[in-house]
Parts: structure tokens; C-alpha cells; sequence
């Protein structure tokens, strides 16, 4: 069994029978339950609702949207079918606004419309769809082997939030490159934040790894930097939502708290991301739209209210840390290390990685 197979079990999103199937991360761990969609606008509430999340598996998940999009205006309109689905195109890409894949994706399935004629749009937009689906998957695994290789010796390492399968199309961006570094022997203990409010890191990150078998230890969110202190740990590893130009990450709410840590304690931090999440469009992170999300995820849990009646909550799903705290941005074309704008730009216009 090669790194590429090992510790890696896992697949939330599937086409089959005409039908995009969602594993409901919402419900996990206690219950493993697979949602069925064959609307558009049920997609679009999947997303918003978090039945799926991670920045690369929304993405994935918003072109098979399309699909349903396009077969259902097909057979509504005939013939008029581009014109019908723009409004389609809108509600999906109205679902979460900090992901940028979301609009990579829509974006992509767009360009491939405005080729096609007014026959059944179907085939060709699901073909799309399932490239899209099998890129993210190689480009995990690539990301996962160019992160490990930047370990040198075996040692601790922290996440934060959900980066693995459920996150993607498969295999996992940050959780990816501990995959592939602990299938190497490069890894001796993997810590997990319990990521508040929606516990990705307790309800996700540890169910992945149990289900791959590899250790993992949770810890409060609160308690990251003293962990830091006791010197076991050598890499804090996260995903991304979006990545500006000058390489400021948007991540779940909490990472810049992370970072400042690991950043006092000598700790390496490694952002793992595809460069669809990349978008040279936005200069700095301060320009990065932040969804806030309702109160009810902070002041309650579970559905049952913990927190003091009368109280207020803010509620922030990402934050944004800025390139200067960031050692590695690790994609699929390849390393960036201490990332600024002209580095980026480099890594996007295809040249040289692995930059210093």
C-alpha cells in the first residue's frame, strides 16, 4: 500500500443514479447519514446549511449544482436553457460567501455553458463536473507529498478545523499533508482543535482520523498555545478559504489566533490550499468579505442555549492571518515560503516554487 492509499478511506461527495449524495457532516460523528439532491436550490441550501463545507468541497459540490441546474431548465425551457439558469447560477453562488472556490467552480461550469449549444447541456456539464471532482482529488495527494516533504525530522503537529476528505473531494489539504507525513513516519502525535462553534476539528478532524487510523488528541481552542509551550509540536498545518495576492489567508475563525502562538513559541505554520483558493484579485485579506453566521452557534450548542439569557454573540465564521506569520503555502504547483505578492504572483503565473 503506497502513501497515496494509506489512512485515506473517506469520500462525502458522490454522483451516481442522476444524483449528487452528501455525506451530512452536521450529523457526524454520531450518525453517518447520506443526504440525496436533485435541485438546485437544495444543493445551494446544502451548502449554506453546512450539510457539506471546506472551501474545495463546496466548490466540487456547487458544479454538480449546475448540473442540476441545467437539467432542470433543459427540460423546463428546451431550448432556453442558458438564459433560465443564470438565476440558478446566482442562488448558488449566494451560498457562502468567503469560499472562493465556490466562484472558481460556478465560474468554470459558466465558461464551459457559453460554449454549448441548445441541445441537452447534461452530458457535458457533468463531465466537467467530474473532472473538476478527480483534480481535486490529485491535487490533494500532490499537496499532501510536497507538505510532508517540508518535515524534517518526526514530531508533533496541530490543526485547526476540518481539512481532510469531508473538506475536499478527497484526501484533505492540511489534513492531506498529515496523511501523507504520518503515513512516512514523520509525525508522532497529531493535536486537533475542537474548533468552536461547529466543533469541526472535535466532530470531524478526529472522526477522520479515527476511521484512518491515526492517533489524534483533541484540545480546547483556548489551550493551543500552552500545548505550544511544552515544545513537542514543530508545525501548525491549516487550510484556507481564500488566499490574497500578498498571501493573507482567510481560515476558520481561530487560526490567526494560532498563528500569533506559534509564531511566539518558533513554530512553523503551513497553510495547505489548491490555487483555486488563491485569488490575486483581492490585494490583502482586509479585503476579504467575512461571513457571520447566526448568534445561536455561539450562545447554544446542540441546539440547547448555554450561554446567559439577555446575552449577544458575534459570531465571525473566519478570520484572516496575515502572510508575514506564515512560513509555507503549500498547492499543487508547489511550495511558496514566506509568502509575499510577488511570490504569489510567480506561483500563479507559473513560475518559480519552492521560493524563498
Amino acid at each position: 500500500m503506497t502513501n497515496g492509499t494509506l489512512h485515506d478511506t473517506i469520500r462525502a461527495i458522490r454522483w451516481a443514479d442522476g444524483k449528487l449524495h452528501l455525506l451530512d457532516q452536521r450529523k457526524l460523528p454520531r450518525e453517518q447519514i447520506t443526504l440525496s439532491y436533485e435541485a438546485v436550490d437544495e444543493v445551494a441550501a446544502a451548502i449554506r446549511d453546512m450539510v457539506v463545507r471546506g472551501a474545495p468541497a463546496i466548490g466540487v459540490t456547487a458544479a454538480y449544482g449546475v448540473v442540476l441546474a441545467a437539467r432542470a431548465q433543459f427540460l423546463a425551457v428546451g431550448g432556453g436553457w442558458k438564459s433560465a439558469i443564470e438565476g440558478d447560477l446566482d442562488r448558488l453562488a449566494q451560498s457562502r460567501p468567503t469560499a472562493v472556490n465556490l466562484f472558481w467552480a460556478i465560474e468554470r461550469m459558466q465558461s464551459l455553458i457559453s460554449t454549448l449549444t441548445d441541445e441537452d447541456p447534461e452530458p457535458a456539464l457533468l463531465q466537467e463536473a467530474i473532472v473538476i471532482h478527480e483534480e481535486d482529488i490529485a491535487a490533494n495527494r500532490r499537496m499532501g507529498e510536497l507538505g510532508a516533504a517540508l518535515i524534517e525530522s518526526p514530531c508533533a503537529v496541530l490543526t485547526h478545523c476540518n481539512t481532510g476528505s469531508l473538506a475536499t473531494a478527497g484526501y484533505g489539504t492540511a489534513l492531506g499533508v498529515i496523511r501523507s507525513a504520518y503515513a512516512a513516519g514523520k509525525i508522532s502525535a497529531v493535536f486537533a482543535d475542537e474548533t468552536r462553534p461547529w466543533l469541526q476539528g472535535a466532530r470531524l478532524t478526529a472522526w477522520e482520523c479515527v476511521q484512518d487510523n491515526i492517533p489524534v488528541t483533541l484540545l480546547a481552542d483556548g489551550a493551543a498555545a500552552h500545548l505550544m509551550k511544552q515544545g513537542d509540536v514543530k508545525w501548525v498545518i491549516v487550510g484556507s478559504d481564500r488566499i490574497a495576492a500578498n498571501g493573507d489567508v482567510a481560515n476558520k475563525i481561530g487560526t490567526f489566533h494560532a498563528a500569533i502562538a506559534a509564531k511566539y513559541h518558533g513554530i512553523k505554520f503551513m497553510v495547505v490550499a489548491p490555487t483555486t483558493t488563491i485569488d490575486m484579485a483581492i490585494a490583502c485579506g482586509d479585503e476579504i468579505p467575512i461571513e457571520v453566521r447566526p448568534a445561536s452557534e455561539v450562545l447554544g450548542l446542540n441546539g440547547q442555549t448555554v450561554a446567559a439569557e439577555g446575552a449577544k454573540a458575534w459570531n465571525p465564521s473566519f478570520d484572516i492571518t496575515p502572510a508575514a506569520l506564515v512560513d509555507a503555502i503549500v498547492t499543487e504547483r508547489g511550495v511558496v515560503l514566506n509568502p509575499d505578492r510577488e511570490k504569489m504572483a510567480a506561483l500563479m503565473s507559473g513560475g518559480t516554487t519552492d521560493c524563498d
